[in-house]
């Protein structure tokens, strides 16, 4: 039975998932770290931690769950350094956005004799804001949660165990588990969570350009300005990494995407126009 997790990165995503597992009924102790000893305070005063760790490697030794909620390439370094630390009596999991790196030296690193047990984790939950002041409890209420487990046969018994109750956890938060390819996941989230990511920060970067300065923006622009731009506000040091770590999917997503809007452009008079409509209109339906 999981007694003791550690959350190393207590930013959003992090300290909604102590609040939560608080929320569903985990009694055991959950420690928090971050780099930026803020936010790891803040979470510590909302409840979501029972503790702040000193030392990040030292709490993933005297846990059992260990959940690295932070960059990419920060997970990875992580991921490195812990690998060496823990025993397979462990569990590493993480929220990383893009999974076939992460996924790769897992099965590199971890879910082998005498090692600790990796399960890569993706939940598709969020907010175009970070930090863990803006952290929910019922974030992962509804969401799906991915895994990219590719290694499970070569796991020990013990850390067969630690992962079914874990994925337990997550279901008790009120999210949908799904298993899929690492490599598919990529691509897949290129095109539901990347490319909307990517339109939503050209057009606003592109509007702060054209009419930022316009003192009548405000009221000219409505829900539909608001709800395209909303992401505009995601910060660079998140989608740095996935954009480093998915390169060609998102370039593939985009370039595409490139393709439509000058088919558009090029039919803003024709009957064409109206296909493309119908069409956006199906995919809204189904």
């Amino acid at each position: 039975m999981i007694s003791r997790i550690s959350i190393l990165g207590t930013g959003l995503l992090g300290t909604s998932l102590g609040l939560g597992l608080k929320a569903a009924g985990f009694t055991g102790r959950i420690e928090g770290w971050s780099r930026t000893k803020e936010q790891v305070h803040i979470a510590l005063r909302m409840g979501a931690i029972d503790a702040v760790a000193v030392d990040p490697i030292a709490a993933a030794r005297e846990s059992e769950v260990v959940m690295l909620s932070m960059p990419i390439f920060a997970t990875l370094d992580f991921m490195a350094q812990l690998s060496g630390q823990l025993t397979p009596d462990h569990l590493v999991t993480d929220v990383g956005s893009t999974k076939r790196l992460i996924s790769e030296s897992a099965a590199q690193l971890y879910n082998k004799p005498n090692c600790p047990a990796f399960l890569p984790g993706h939940p598709m939950a969020g907010k175009e804001r970070s930090g863990a002041a803006l952290a929910d409890a019922n974030l992962y209420i509804g969401a799906v949660w991915l895994f990219t487990d590719v290694v499970a046969a070569r796991r020990t018994p013990r850390a067969a165990e630690l992962v079914k109750e874990w994925r337990n956890w997550v279901a008790a938060l009120g999210s949908r588990v799904i298993d899929i390819d690492p490599v598919r996941h990529d691509e897949l989230v290129a095109w539901v969570s990347h490319l909307p990511q990517f339109v939503a920060t050209a057009m606003s970067a592109l509007l702060e350009d054209e009419v930022g300065n316009a003192p009548e923006l405000k009221d000219v622009g409505g829900r539909a300005l608001r709800e395209m731009t909303r992401l505009g506000a995601s910060p660079y040091t998140m989608w740095r990494d996935i954009a480093h770590t998915n390169t060609e999917a998102v370039e593939r997503a985009l370039q595409a995407l490139e393709q439509r809007l000058a088919h558009l452009r090029e039919n803003l008079r024709t009957p064409a126009l109206r296909g493309e409509f119908d069409q956006a209109n199906r995919f809204r339906r189904e």
